[in-house]
This record gives structure tokens, sequence and C-alpha cells, in this order.
């Protein structure tokens, strides 16, 4: 009886679904405002672990490098603990994550004379927030996509992205405000009282029940999410090679308005999704992502050939538009392509192959830019967009609707779908 209670609510929650994404614009704030943070300590933490601390430039990567490896590591769980037991317990989860790491932070000054303690404290706090990452993105997403019908799924994914993505932007000179004024106590402050007011702010936003069905295998989700995985990994080597190369490139080639460069490909990339994000809905992830590959190449290409800071910018901006919608296209491929009560495992799924090739593929271009010129990291991402073009034509080709229904022997009266993408 209990199951039959909670299919009924299941179908509820489905019914009061909005045809648009203002549902789920609660749930983008909460995200915002969680990776405010993020992006706050992206600029100052070095400055204090190396100035204030005395440590070298190896101690700095290791502690900036703890939140990335925490995050990729707990992908799949939190996907795993979205889909079991609620999106929004996996977002409260995660701003419980943030406030404990801030705690950390806080901890951290209290021992500044000990410093190689002070620096592992901060060490532990960027991987607990690493995890809080992991959580916040992955249970805001599915969160999100549970609140809207499944024909605003890709908005869902491309708002709550550039939800992150604005934070980010957004968090770094207001991390450099706070530092001037008030050091790294003030980071650890804000860190632990911002995800306070977002959890407050969750309390009341409606938790969707979650689907009452077998859980899928990590290998069946895999499968599924494979090949837009591996495209997203492609084109995201380009995220890399504009956050830590643009402007040491402007730098190099003497050219001013480095950091102008940058805003130009986040902003163009912020207000292509407010006005474009409908298209993979309306025409398919695969074929958005197929046109967005192509125009991101050129843009990257331009500004490795520019002979000027006026064409690299020109070239940033063509980059941010069409980076902007792969994610979100690919990501509807993915989800479409996922069991339905996997959602979350999908998602983080699909995340963690964008942690892995900026793990693997950020030092592999700074070695290409050593040996061949800075110019040559964004020729180089260039191709690897290029090369996830042929992935964008097998998805194509092949969509998600072709799917078949067989019956696990374990479970004789249950018919399961496998989704092809062979």
């Amino acid at each position: 009886m209990s199951a039959l209670t909670e299919r009924l609510k299941t179908s509820n929650n489905r019914a009061t679904r909005a045809s648009s994404v203002m549902p789920a614009l609660p749930v983008m704030a909460v995200v915002f405002l969680s990776f405010i943070i993020i992006g706050m300590a992206l600029p100052v933490l070095p400055l204090h672990v190396h100035n204030v601390l005395g440590f070298s430039p190896l101690v700095v990567g290791v502690v900036a490098g703890g939140q990335f490896a925490a995050a990729l590591i707990s992908r799949l769980w939190a996907g795993r603990l979205s889909d079991s037991r609620g999106a929004k317990y996996a977002v409260a989860l995660g701003l419980i994550a943030s406030v404990i790491g801030g705690v950390f932070y806080m901890a951290s000054l209290q021992v500044l004379e000990m410093k190689v303690l002070s620096v592992s404290l901060i060490l532990i706090g960027r991987t607990v927030l690493g995890g809080a990452e992991s959580l916040i993105i992955t249970g805001g997403i599915a969160w999100g996509l549970g609140l809207v019908s499944n024909e605003s799924s890709a908005k869902v994914i491309a708002w709550v992205g550039m939800a992150m993505f604005a934070a980010m932007a957004v968090g770094a000179p207001l991390g450099s405000f706070v530092f001037e004024r008030w050091a790294f106590l003030g980071i650890a402050i804000v860190t632990v009282l911002v995800p306070i007011g977002a959890f407050l702010m969750i309390r009341r936003l409606p938790a969707l029940v979650p689907e009452v069905s077998r859980p899928a295998g990590i290998s069946t989700v895999l499968g599924a999410v494979a090949l837009p995985g591996l495209g997203f990994a492609l084109s995201g080597i380009t995220f890399g090679a504009v956050t830590s190369f643009l402007t040491l490139y402007f730098a190099v080639s003497g050219w001013r308005h480095g950091a102008l460069a940058f805003t130009t490909f986040a902003v163009a990339l912020i207000v292509a999704r407010i006005f474009w994000s409908d298209l993979p809905d309306r025409f398919g992830g695969a074929k958005v992502a197929l046109y967005c590959l192509v125009i991101q190449s050129i843009g990257l290409t331009m500004i490795g050939l520019a002979g000027s800071a006026a064409l690299a910018i020109i070239g940033a901006a063509i980059c941010g538009i069409g980076f902007s919608l792969v994610f979100p296209s690919l990501g509807l491929e993915a989800v479409r392509r996922a069991p339905p009560e996997s959602r979350g495992l999908a998602m983080g799924t699909y995340n963690a192959f964008l942690d892995l090739t900026l793990g693997l593929g950020s030092p592999a271009l700074g070695w290409l830019g050593g040996a061949a010129g800075l110019g040559s990291i964004f020729i180089g991402s260039a191709v690897a967009s290029l090369l996830a073009v042929p992935i964008a034509l097998r998805l194509l080709y092949k969509p998600a609707s072709e799917k078949h229904v067989t019956c696990d022997p374990a479970f004789p009266d249950a018919e399961i779908i496998h989704f092809s993408i062979t």
C-alpha cells in the first residue's frame, strides 16, 4: 500500500510540473549563492597560502586541487543520493557541508603560527567544499528537472549551469574586495554565513518524491551517458583554456584588456543561455550541440591566430556563444538516454567528465603552450571541439527514442527499459 501511495505522490508531482522554468528559479538562486563562495576563494587562496603562510606554489596547487579532486570523486555518490533520498535532501546536505568547510577555514586562522596545521585545515575545508559542490550542482539540476516539464529540460540544465558560472564570475572580484579589507577571515565568515542563508531559503521549497523503482546500476547509467559525456569532455577543454590561459596569452602577446577578453567570453555565454537556452528542447540536443561545437571552434581559432587584442576579444565572444549551449545540449542527450529514476546519477556522471577533462586537459594544454606558444593552446582546444563533432552526429542519427524493453530474470514481472547508444 505504501508503494502505491508513493507512486501516486510521484504522479501528482509530474502533473504539477510547469511548462516554463519559473518553478526552478528558487533552486537556481540557491545554486548561485552556493557557488559565490567557491568563486570568492579562487583569487585569494593562493595569496593567503603563499604570502601569509609562506608555502610554495606546489602547496598552493595542492590546496587548490583538493576541491577539484573531492568534486570528481563524489559526483557519482551525489547523483545516487539525489535519486534515492531526493534532490532537495542532496542540496541541503551540500549546504551543510559548505558551512563545515567554512568552519575549517576559520579554524585555520586560529593556528596561523602552526603553518603546517593551518594549511592542512584549509585543505580539509577545500575538500569538504568540493563534496558540497557536487551535491549542490547535481542535486540542483535534478531538482530543477523535476519541477518543470520535459519540454524545458535543456533550459533548466542551461540555467542552473549559468547560475553556477555567473556566481563564480561574480565571486572572484567580490572575493578580492573582501580579502583586501578583512583578509582571509572575511572569506571564512562569508563561507559560513551564505550557505546558512541558502539553507533557510530552501526550507519551504517543494521536495519531489523520488521515483519508486529499482535503481539502475552505475554501468547502465555510464553506458547511457558515455557518448554525451565524452563529447562534453572534448568541448570542456575550452573552459580550461579560457579560464587558465586567456589573460596570460594577452599579457605575453603585449596586449591590454586580457580581463576584458575573459569577461566578454563570460557575458557572451550568459547572454546566449538567457535567450537561446530553449533551442535544444525545440530542435534536439545533438543538433544544437553540432552547430555550437563548430561555432566554438571558430572562436578558438580566431583567438589562437589573432594578430591583435580586438580580434582575440571577438574570438572570445564567438567562443562563448558556441560553448554556452554545448553543456545543456549534450546534457539533455544524457538525461534522455538514462533511466528516468536515475537522473541524478546521470547528471553526476555527466559532470564528472568535465572534472576529468580539466584535471587531465589543463596540464596538457600548459605543456602544449610551453612547447609551441600560448596561441597553440586555443588551436588545440579548437581541434578537441571538432573531435566532438562526430559524437554529436552519432547522437543525432541514433536518437534517445530508440529503446527496447526486456525483462530482468531476477524480476520477471518488471519491465526494464534499456537505452541503446551503440
